[in-house]
């Protein structure tokens, strides 16, 4: 591999920082996560890049998609207007958990969990929820989210505050609510932006920087410090891995296309069998 060549197995840079939450990106602790598992990934060789091997391996994958879908939302959560404050990848507790988005505007205070089901189908109601016929926590998990963000956001404002939760469905082939869930709101990205700024007004400015500036602080979440890894360093080497998933991908159907034409022109004459 050339010195120009983007790493297949970047892995995380050294450089951390301890900073407000305001600054992490969409799906940061899960891209974080995709670069761990490939830091201890062997590279490529040259034949499977040559045929379009993924660089990704299986333990990644999934953490991949997530992050997948974090940043799609992210984007979508971009488009709101100044009145908003929106945070991405909050660590929360003492483990390793974080809550995917947590927004706060006029309308409210919302906790979003997305989940990327490329291609799936989904059925929900009441308190399930099933993805191709399977069911899912999804919505358990996303209760105890909001519940607990309202519990620490509570203590850091010294009053009480309520928060909504949400689960966003990104990429679904079809997303079937059959009845609705009394205190979990499950949705796609397209129909996220409306239903956040059509719900009624709740909260003033002050009230909105407030909020804000208390989830902003790590302290609000962590009782122990924890030292962030930059966001740009962490989005350039996520995006680097990207570009090389995506080549993978391009040199693989370019294969699936080649293979066949090549049949049919071996079979009316046109190219030799050999």
């Amino acid at each position: 591999m050339s010195s120009a060549e983007p790493m297949e197995h970047p892995g995380l840079m050294t450089g951390k920082t301890v900073g407000l939450l305001m600054r992490r990106e969409p799906g940061q602790s899960v891209m974080e996560e995709v670069l761990a598992l490939q830091s201890g990934r062997p590279t490529r060789g040259r034949l499977q890049r040559f045929f379009g091997a993924s660089p990704l391996g299986a333990s990644a994958w999934p953490w991949y998609q997530g992050a997948l879908g974090e940043r799609a939302v992210g984007r979508r959560l971009a488009s709101l207007g100044p009145d908003w404050r929106v945070l991405h990848a909050v660590p929360v507790g003492e483990k390793n958990s974080d809550i995917d988005h947590v927004v706060i505007g006029p309308t409210g205070v919302y906790t979003l969990n997305t989940k990327h089901h490329a291609g799936q189908t989904i059925w929900t109601a009441k308190g399930t929820f099933m993805v191709n016929g399977v069911r899912q926590p999804h919505v358990r998990n996303a209760e105890h989210e909001a519940t607990r963000a309202a519990k620490l956001l509570a203590a850091a404002v010294c009053h009480q505050v309520t928060v909504d939760a949400a689960i966003v469905v990104v990429g679904a082939r079809r997303l079937t609510v059959r009845e609705k869930h009394s205190s979990v709101t499950v949705l796609t990205s397209d129909q996220l932006l409306r239903w956040l700024t059509r719900r009624p007004v709740v909260l003033t400015a002050d009230h909105v920087a407030i909020l804000a500036a208390a989830a902003a602080q790590p302290s609000t979440w962590r009782r122990t410090p924890l030292e962030l890894q930059s966001p740009a360093d962490v989005v350039a080497q996520f995006s680097a891995l990207q570009r090389l998933v995506h080549q993978a991908r391009r040199r693989r159907i370019g294969w699936l296309l080649a293979v066949p034409a090549a049949v049919l022109a071996t079979v009316a004459g046109v190219l030799p069998p050999f």
